[in-house]
């Protein structure tokens, strides 16, 4: 199936996933084979990409998040981003209002789509999850419900990076199995990614020169674990889990 066939696919399931109403199995199915198409696409669109004679540079949008949880809704885009092969640059800005965030995504062109595509439908259906919360009495709120998006986007990040693995070793158990010639005509697949991760950070180095560590946040609520189990079913149907739970790495710039 090319990409652009397999996106449509995703596009599809994505929104039946969000559908209000969903027994958990059902909304389960349709997001387990999303990530695993989603994972598919990326593979294939680098592979054909890196075929062309001219090497494609690498690419950067800003994406403007909005409150309330602004910086609990960059955690989950930050753990989209990472295992998707981008880079995400949390920036803040002062306002009238308040204080206004976006994130920075650096990336080859089809992993930002990838990454807007997927996040999209996670906000909806994290938003769902957050409607039927139910925090404990004697608990804030507001912590409680940060805790448990903490937790929802480790699960997401951990298991989309099980996904994108899977989708390597099977491309390159396809490409060992192609004819000799054609299997020596062409780099790994390995070395292809890591020569596409190269062009992101050089690019991501040349906008942002002195980029500064963000500080850990440390949450007091108790909703993690309830998240991250929110989390394993939003992401879905993947079978392994990735050792160790760390949070994606963000950097940060104010402006």
């Amino acid at each position: 199936m090319n990409p652009d066939a397999l996106l449509s696919r995703v596009r599809k399931l994505l929104a039946m996933a969000e559908a209000e109403g969903l027994t958990e199995a059902t909304r389960e199915a349709y997001n387990s084979k999303a990530v695993e198409l989603i994972a598919q696409y990326g593979i294939d669109r680098a592979l054909l990409e890196e075929a062309e004679p001219q090497r494609m540079a690498a690419a950067d949008l800003v994406v403007a998040v909005e409150s309330p949880y602004a910086r609990d809704k960059i955690s989950l885009l930050a753990g989209v981003a990472a295992p998707l092969g981008c880079r995400l640059v949390h920036r803040t800005s002062r306002q009238q209002e308040g204080t206004a965030h976006s994130a920075h995504l650096f990336g080859m062109a089809a992993d930002i789509h990838r990454v807007q595509l997927l996040f999209t439908s996670l906000l909806v259906q994290q938003a769902h999850g957050l409607a039927v919360l139910r925090p404990p009495r004697h608990e804030d709120p507001r912590a409680f419900r940060r805790s448990w998006m903490a937790g929802f986007a480790l699960a997401v990040a951990e298991r989309l990076a099980a996904a994108e693995r899977s989708a390597r070793d099977r491309a390159q158990a396809a490409r060992r199995q192609e004819p000799t010639e054609s299997a020596e005509g062409g780099p790994s697949v390995a070395v292809v990614l890591a020569d596409r991760s190269r062009r992101v950070e050089a690019h991501l180095a040349s906008v942002y020169p002195r980029l500064r560590t963000p500080r850990i946040r440390h949450l007091s609520g108790s909703g993690g674990r309830e998240g991250f189990l929110a989390g394993e079913r939003a992401d879905l149907g993947l079978g392994n889990r990735v050792a160790g739970r760390t949070s994606p790495a963000i950097g940060s710039r104010k402006q």
